[in-house]
């Protein structure tokens, strides 16, 4: 074993840089004996230097990221500051002074992926990132090297902790959305602007991720079709339970039948309750992985949280420090198929549509004549009057698979018709 230490310069100290400060010290032995050297926490970057921060030296604390990235001594740069600046130009300038760099930047790799993968190569550094997408789930790496022989065709999961919070509350307990919402905030599931989460912009973010591993294509994060759960009601779940489904926030990477386009989106979407990601609970995280020769794979477990999070920086820290013993790079950008992102759409699947509407006959005959013209084939459909409502009636459709542009000219006719009070929700059917 070499006895110089490897030096790890760590950018935030917050809930997931206090717990890989922690790992580090703690399992110190054990992260030598994998390495083949000892690994050497030289400088923690924060904001605020006043903050007791229990294990750490406080000579190792500097405001000065820069600086510390600057040293020239640094083999690897832990990044879990987040954002786009100061993040993306330390990650780059870390680069030019000779260190590889461990994320955990969702945000950042989601927007300019392609360019730090592209600094990393020219200064022969590493840049990994298992922790940005799933906490503690190990998926990249498998994508990006287990299956890196295989053919991807769709990456279907829950991303999102705290949104599949908030959705299993409101279906297990009938509780409407802002209570389960309150209710993750008091938890500390939810931050306490939670629009990140709920309005899928964090979702949003790793599905570019996983989509641009999976389909070795640049996919960015204004690639990916977005819609929040805000919306979500108690009388959706009593829908879905209707038809043995429940919701979920999914996010959806998949290759166009014909191998020549790929889409990424992030939508709530009924699924049946046979479906595996039916049963995922609470915070965690699920990814479905579907492959030519692998078939499906499915990827479970704790998708945010400190410990898990650092678990992931661990994992890559290793990796780092292994392939610089070596002299080695890990893999980089694989963007060689440069396939096409479809528009949302383009993107077919199967929709639950809830309409108020009048109470009289030839009204169902109206709506399907609609949904007829438009080329959207119906595949259920349900009629009910209301008894505490004067003439209105709640009529339900559910469509075979339909494009989502061919569904907005359906709506939109039904809209128009004098029989139709409203259009109550829309939502698409997955996993089937």
């Amino acid at each position: 074993m070499r006895t110089r230490p490897l030096k790890v310069a760590l950018l935030g100290c917050g809930v997931v840089g206090s717990e890989v400060a922690r790992i580090m010290t703690t399992h110190a032995d054990d992260l030598a004996a994998r390495i083949g050297a000892p690994v050497e926490l030289a400088g923690v970057a924060v904001r605020r230097p006043s903050r007791v921060r229990e294990g750490i030296d406080p000579a190792l604390v500097t405001t000065d990221a820069t600086a510390l990235v600057k040293r020239g001594d640094i083999d690897v740069v832990v990044e879990v500051i987040g954002g786009i600046e100061p993040a993306r130009t330390l990650i780059t300038t870390a680069f030019e002074y000779g260190a590889s760099v461990v994320s955990a930047n969702k945000a950042l790799l989601a927007q300019d992926g392609a360019a730090l993968h592209a600094a990393a190569e020219e200064h022969g550094e590493d840049l990994y990132y298992e922790a940005s997408v799933a906490g503690a789930i190990p998926l990249i790496r498998p994508l990006r090297e287990s299956l890196a022989g295989d053919k991807v065709n769709r990456v279907l999961g829950i991303v999102n902790g705290t949104t599949n919070f908030i959705l299993d509350k409101m279906d297990s307990t009938g509780a409407g959305y802002q209570e389960a919402l309150d209710e993750a905030t008091a938890l500390g599931y939810a931050e306490a602007d939670p629009t990140a989460d709920v309005e899928a912009f964090d979702a949003a973010a790793k599905a570019a991720i996983l989509a641009g591993i999976a389909f070795h294509t640049r996919v960015r994060l204004d690639d990916v079709y977005r819609e929040g759960m805000t919306e979500v009601t108690a009388a959706d779940f009593a829908s879905a339970r209707e038809m043995g489904c429940t919701i979920k926030l999914l996010a959806i990477c998949e290759r166009a039948a014909d191998g020549a386009s790929v889409t990424a989106r992030v939508h709530p979407a009924m699924i049946p309750l046979s479906h595996p990601l039916a049963s995922v609970r609470g915070a965690y995280n699920a990814v479905f992985v579907e492959s030519d020769a692998a078939g499906q794979l499915m990827f479970y477990g704790p998708g945010a949280g400190g410990a898990p999070t650092a678990s992931a920086v661990l994992g890559d820290l290793v990796a780092v420090c292994r392939n610089r013993l070596s002299g080695a790079t890990g893999p980089g950008e694989s963007a060689y198929a440069a396939l096409p992102v479809s528009p949302m759409g383009d993107v077919v699947t199967r929709y639950h549509i809830s309409l108020d509407v009048a109470d009289k006959p030839g009204v169902l005959a109206q709506v399907a004549t609609v949904f007829a013209e438009h080329g959207v084939s119906i595949d259920t459909v349900r009629q009910q009057g209301r008894q505490d409502s004067d003439g209105e009636a709640s009529l339900v459709v559910v469509t075979h698979r339909a494009s989502d542009a061919s569904l907005t000219g359906t709506v939109e006719a039904l809209r128009k018709l004098d029989t139709v009070r409203g259009v109550a929700s829309i939502m698409r059917v997955e996993g089937e």
